[in-house]
């Protein structure tokens, strides 16, 4: 019998927190890869901590370049076609919430641009399965948790619709070209670090999400950290989220992945990402303080304008498609975001 030809994936992004991890678990199930980024917000160390983990024996490939650039376009299709791609999965783009409020116009053009030149590199390349990395922000605050697929899409900020408009698109592809299989993945709120202390996330400047500002007042590179409000209708007070183990969300992309290219039905379809479960910002402090025995400083302060009181998944349909569902525990969580941190007090550096 012939052997089976290895599975070819595209990674955009593929250097980024998420991206890193699912590199890792694309080269665990036996496939190549090809991460493309820019590294305008990733280390070139993260692939050398990919090879590492992954082993010797794994089929690599970077190309460094900016997909939001229409002149990168032609590159990345020869790109594609020289590596013989069946499928990506695309995680590149801008992400932070407060600063598409501030700078929209800069997440609409990268994030849809972005998006639009790898689809075009895809179809040129025949490679027409593709996995999304979307986010439960299409949510918005329309909806009563647990939030299944078929709730009401109503995105509160220019990120969040940035994600709108690239699944919009993505179905309207499927539906005008037979041969197309996608996955949009909205995953909830993805925190930890790969078990070996080697990759994690590595803000740029001040940390836009929880876990990693946690991190940060434990290792000492913070004083402090502010609980945006503490007198919503949750069990405590403080707003209540979705936690995802970022091991846990990669494999969810490799079990779409095998999903769609498995599958005989085409076109898009919509999945949701997430534990099932909610925790509370107190919880989730308390919990890392167990996780690093480090003192956590906390203070008060106002809410942010957007922000809802609770948000988690119903993951129902991974489970029922993919045969997927998390593993890790919110200590699971905690341990290993701190020990990325601590092995790794400034981010990516040089070893």
């Amino acid at each position: 019998m012939a052997e089976q030809a290895t599975d070819r994936i595209i990674v955009t992004g593929g250097a980024g927190y998420i991206g890193a991890h699912v590199a890792v678990e694309l080269l665990a199930s036996g496939r190549s890869i090809l991460i493309v980024d820019n590294f305008a917000n990733s280390s070139p160390i993260a692939i050398d901590r990919i090879r590492e983990i992954a082993g010797d024996d794994v089929d690599v490939r970077v190309l460094a370049l900016d997909l939001a650039d229409d002149a990168n376009r032609e590159k990345l299709i020869e790109a594609a076609i020289d590596f013989g791609a069946n499928g990506a999965v695309h995680l590149a783009g801008l992400k932070a919430v407060g600063e598409s409020v501030a700078a929209p116009l800069r997440y609409y053009e990268t994030n849809i641009r972005t998006t639009f030149n790898l689809v075009r590199a895809l179809e040129a390349a025949g490679a027409r399965t593709l996995v999304f990395s979307s986010s439960a922000t299409v949510y918005g605050d329309a909806n009563q948790s647990p939030v299944n697929e078929a709730g009401r899409l109503s995105p509160t900020n220019p990120y969040g619709r940035t994600k709108f408009f690239i699944e919009e698109m993505l179905r309207d592809v499927a539906s005008a070209d037979a041969h197309w299989r996608i996955c949009n993945l909205r995953y909830f709120n993805p925190v930890g670090a790969h078990p070996s202390g080697r990759i994690g996330e590595d803000p740029k400047g001040p940390p836009n999400n929880l876990f990693p500002y946690i991190a940060q007042v434990a290792v000492g590179r913070r004083e402090k950290l502010s609980i945006f409000g503490d007198d919503y209708p949750t069990p405590d007070g403080t707003g209540v989220r979705d936690y995802i183990h970022v091991v846990d969300l990669a494999r969810g992309h490799v079990a779409a992945l095998q999903y769609l290219l498995t599958r005989e039905e085409k076109g898009a379809l919509d999945v949701n990402l997430g534990a099932g479960r909610g925790h509370s910002v107190l919880e989730a402090v308390a919990a890392f303080r167990r996780a690093s025995n480090r003192d956590i400083p906390t203070q008060i302060v106002a809410r942010r304008p957007g922000d809802i009181a609770e948000i988690y998944a119903d993951a129902g349909r991974a489970a029922d498609l993919f045969g997927w569902k998390t593993e890790k525990s919110l200590h699971d969580m905690c341990t290993d975001h701190w020990r990325w941190q601590r092995e790794n007090p400034s981010g990516y550096v040089e070893d």
